[in-house]
């Protein structure tokens, strides 16, 4: 039977997928991308744009909603999993491909839920990716763990009070999505004495990249999606 590999093309810089990623996107006949609507292109596509042989090679590109949850986002996974059920019954290897690493945060991790519990016999790879946490750490040039210390992980969507907490007791905070949340998070750093502790790096790996540490000049400020604040204490 044919095999789904969930491939992690990294971050944004096409240097940072690994090898085996790089074999797999060029040899699979089928190539699944997320994007986030119908007129938007998909991110992961245009990373590994240049291993792609669109000559050979079917590639689909599909819409995940940008929802928390609802009967909309779940009709696309179901029906991007269906889909993707089909080739692998018709013999062909589906590549899904998705920024960072598939088991952090990913898009493939909403679809893998809906194909295990419909066909456990399906036999799924995971090719691990560099995640943009790890290449926002090396880009800011700050150290992410040393020997004993904690790290936290989330959305910093977080209640406040959940927020705070995990500010006050590990060692380094990842926020993810904070693009529009940054004010409010931005006053609780004030709040703690931790501004001057965070740095904010958006489209890690991207020719627009950035990576800035007054975050007071971001205040008010529209955001891109494709960002994350680390905050070390």
């Amino acid at each position: 039977m044919a095999t789904i590999y969930a491939v992690g093309v990294g971050p944004g810089d096409p240097e940072l997928i690994t090898r085996k990623a790089e074999r797999i996107i060029r040899h699979c006949p089928t190539i699944c991308a997320p994007t986030g609507a119908a007129d938007a292109a998909s991110y992961a596509l245009s990373i590994v744009e240049h291993l792609l042989d669109r000559s050979k090679q079917e590639i689909l590109t599909r819409v995940f909603p940008m929802l928390k949850k609802g009967p909309e986002l779940e009709a696309a996974w179901e029906a991007v999993a269906d889909e993707v059920i089909d080739r692998i019954d018709q013999g062909e290897d589906v590549a899904f491909i998705t920024i960072g690493d598939p088991c952090l945060y990913s898009t493939f991790l909403y679809i893998y839920k809906i194909i295990r519990a419909k066909r456990a016999d399906i036999t799924v790879e995971i090719i691990p990716g560099i995640s943009s946490i790890n290449a926002a750490a090396a880009a800011a040039g700050i150290p992410l763990g040393i020997a004993g210390e904690h790290i936290a992980i989330l959305p910093a969507t977080y209640e406040d009070y959940e927020l705070r907490k995990i500010l006050k007791e590990f060692d380094t905070v990842v926020l993810m999505k904070v693009n529009r949340v940054f004010d409010r998070v931005y006053a609780m750093l004030m709040e703690l004495g931790l501004v001057d502790k965070g740095v904010f790096i958006r489209r890690v790996g991207s020719p627009q990249q950035e990576v800035i540490f007054d975050l007071t000049s971001l205040v008010g400020k529209e955001l891109d999606y494709l960002s994350m604040l680390i905050v070390r204490r």
